[in-house]
């Protein structure tokens, strides 16, 4: 088998194995895809049972960002006291519980704090599952977060349906979003029972033995470069192998990336949150088909997923990332002067392409440049992701409530602008230690 020195200098592109270790890993995936895509398109319907503002009820995004901010420290920390496995079963405990409390919640009081154990829980799942996804599979760790945050928005893609048809029905919201319950059970059970490897120990004292490896196995002359897993040896046998030390990084790569995470995480939460009541102010649908029309933009997030998953493995994640934010810009356009329901789904459905391609780039692109501190980069991560959805929902909401939501949504173009930038100059930074073919 070819030395870890050669596996750098190989040409060959990563191959990307999906054993049972990490289909599994997917699983949480599901959990929080089912949750955001049922819960953000129901909060116009939450505000008018609850009687609040739309600014107020945007407050939903703001307790799920103190929710982040909650698992930002805490993530790390726990992975090193109980290890991993025992840190993602707890968290979706958690995102069980907080469920609850926010469908059983009678004010908004009771609901923001619901949202917060979710939120707290689930990002807390979500960052140590994404670090044991890179771990476990090395140079091919861009086309596997990308896939497992395509596998949780294809389900999610049932969840603004679900809503859609329990509220036709005379159900109400709640129904739909309730499943996220059941989910979480099935997916502790299923991660609880994985098999034990050096990214997903069953003790702690090995739990965070592979972080000082995944730069190495999945930096940026690996997975943004492109060199070879099968050259590494078998997907989760890497990490425990000697491994040379990662090229030199500019330190400005690390602070654009997270950048990019904002400005994307601001984008998808935004318009999950506001894109029902936008096609409720601009066409002629009801309340229902408002709702299930959300079902397009995942549609477009899912579908872009599974296609620059293996597609980063060919061009430059960097690339991509800056595209997709244009991408977003062409579906904005269509969906801002859509005045009939066919054509703003359109452009849910393309935003939805830009969309789904951003945040699982963005995150591998921050991986790799962590230069092995793959858990402290995936919590500043979640750190930004948190205050991007604590004040992008929020302030479209309050610009709706003095505009109106057809001129609050000019937010998602500047932001989306702003991810343009930050993208392509991220990607003139890792550019010099790029693998020539990957352009």
């Amino acid at each position: 088998m070819p030395s870890a020195s050669t596996a750098v200098s190989s040409p060959m592109r990563p191959r990307f194995v999906r054993d049972r270790l990490t289909l599994g890993m997917y699983a949480p995936f599901v959990v929080w895809g089912w949750l955001l895509y049922s819960f953000n398109p129901s909060v116009p319907l939450l505000a008018d049972e609850l009687g609040v503002t739309a600014a107020q009820a945007g407050l939903h995004g703001t307790a799920m960002a103190v929710g982040g901010l909650a698992a930002a420290p805490l993530t790390p920390r726990a992975v090193r006291r109980v290890g991993r496995r025992a840190t993602i079963v707890a968290a979706l405990v958690l995102v069980g519980v907080g469920v609850t409390g926010l469908l059983l919640g009678p004010t908004l009081p009771w609901t923001l704090v619901g949202m917060f154990v979710t939120a707290m829980g689930g990002n807390v799942m979500i960052a140590a599952t994404q670090v044991g996804i890179a771990q476990h599979t090395g140079p091919a760790a861009s086309a596997a977060i990308t896939e497992a945050n395509g596998v949780g928005s294809s389900v999610g893609l049932i969840g603004p349906i679900a809503v859609g048809a329990c509220v036709a029905a005379g159900w109400g919201w709640r129904p739909g979003v309730a499943v996220t319950v059941g989910l979480a059970v099935v997916a502790a059970l299923v991660v609880g029972r994985l098999p034990a490897t050096p990214a997903l120990p069953r003790s702690r004292s090995r739990a965070g033995r592979a972080d000082t490896a995944v730069a190495a196995a999945s930096g940026p002359g690996d997975a943004v470069a492109g060199s070879s897993a099968q050259d590494a040896g078998p997907v989760g046998e890497h990490v425990d192998r000697p491994v040379p030390a990662a090229p030199r990084v500019s330190r400005h790569a690390a602070p654009l990336f997270l950048a990019a995470l904002v400005a994307a995480t601001a984008l998808e939460n935004a318009t999950t949150y506001w894109a029902t009541d936008l096609v409720l102010a601009r066409t002629d649908a009801g309340p229902g088909i408002a709702t299930a029309t959300t079902a397009g933009l995942v549609a477009g997030m899912s579908v872009m997923r599974f296609i620059v998953g293996p597609l980063s493995l060919r061009i430059h994640p960097a690339h991509l990332l800056a595209g997709s934010f244009a991408i977003a810009i062409a579906g904005w356009a269509l969906l801002w002067t859509a005045t009939d329901v066919g054509v703003a789904l359109t452009g849910l459905v393309v935003a939805g392409f830009g969309y789904g391609a951003q945040y699982p780039l963005g995150v591998s692109l921050l991986l790799a440049v962590s230069r092995g501190h793959a858990d402290r980069a995936q919590s500043h991560a979640t750190l930004a992701g948190a205050l991007a959805i604590g004040v992008a929902p929020f302030l479209l909401g309050a610009l709706a409530d003095a505009f109106g939501t057809h001129q609050a949504f000019l937010l998602v173009p500047v932001v989306a602008v702003a991810g343009v930038v930050v993208a392509v100059l991220g990607a003139r930074v890792v550019r010099p230690s790029a693998h020539p073919d990957l352009g």
